[in-house]
């Protein structure tokens, strides 16, 4: 559970239900057309740009925001340099059954036993990896997509409430109810781009560079051990990986 998105989330729409509350009720900033106009009809026009699955499926990855599980890149290195160790003991076939805790990992292990050439084991692992990321930009692009077109949809229900408003100046009970839908067109479309969409867009994004680089740093690894490589040398060249603070720590 990513609880930084949760707590984020969560805080944003408490602030703003306290200052609605404070300004007098939540019934005042509840209309119907207005949540039809920007939620229903943001939906239906990104539709348009991706295909239904991919929509469907961006539902689906957005979950990533809030649950995802990225292996920690410096207990991974340590695990690596132990498969090293065996490998160089006991040769590749000694690696096959090994338990590891990393998905992409086992499945490189697999590809090392088997016998393939180096060539092979980075060109499918290389694969797998993109198409990962492709998918993962392919959701972001969609949650950034509705950040884009929310606001513009509320800037539509902005101006029917106010040609509706305008055509029945002759009316005062209805200027009232006009001008709720071309006001709260707009808060809603600034809230569903700037509460959710984005940030979401912008999470997924973030996770997409997380598992790409440890993906990157498993495929180093398995070629490293692959090519017989000293398991010191190994960890020498994915200590690399970690953030500078994170090298100087594991050095002390």
């Amino acid at each position: 559970m990513d609880l930084a998105t949760l707590i984020g989330m969560i805080g944003a729409f408490a602030i703003i239900i306290m200052a609605m509350l404070l300004s007098g009720s939540l019934g005042m900033f509840a209309d119907v057309p207005s949540v039809l106009i920007v939620i229903v009809g943001s939906v239906f026009v990104v539709m348009m740009k991706f295909g239904l699955s991919q929509f469907l499926g961006a539902i689906k990855i957005a979950g990533k925001a809030f649950m995802f599980k990225v292996s920690d890149p410096a207990e991974l290195i340590d695990e690596v340099v132990e498969l090293a160790d065996a490998a160089r003991k006991g040769g590749l076939l000694s690696l096959e059954g090994k338990e590891v805790s990393n998905d992409f990992l086992q499945s490189g292990i697999q590809l090392l036993v088997d016998g393939h050439d180096p060539e092979v084991v980075k060109t499918l692992l290389s694969k797998d990896m993109n198409q990962a990321l492709e998918r993962h930009h392919k959701g972001a692009g969609i949650w950034q997509a509705v950040g884009d077109v929310a606001p513009a949809m509320g800037m539509i229900g902005t101006l029917i409430g106010l040609v509706a408003m305008l055509a029945n100046m002759d009316d005062p009970k209805s200027i009232g109810p006009a001008m709720a839908v071309a006001l709260l067109t707009t808060l809603y479309g600034a809230m569903l781009a700037n509460m959710v969409a984005i940030p979401i867009a912008d999470k997924l994004k973030l996770r997409m560079g997380e598992e790409g680089m440890i993906k990157k740093l498993v495929i180093d690894a398995l070629l490293a051990i692959q090519a017989g490589q000293n398991p010191r040398v190994i960890d020498s060249m994915l200590r690399n990986y970690l953030p500078q603070g994170s090298r100087e720590k594991e050095e002390e």
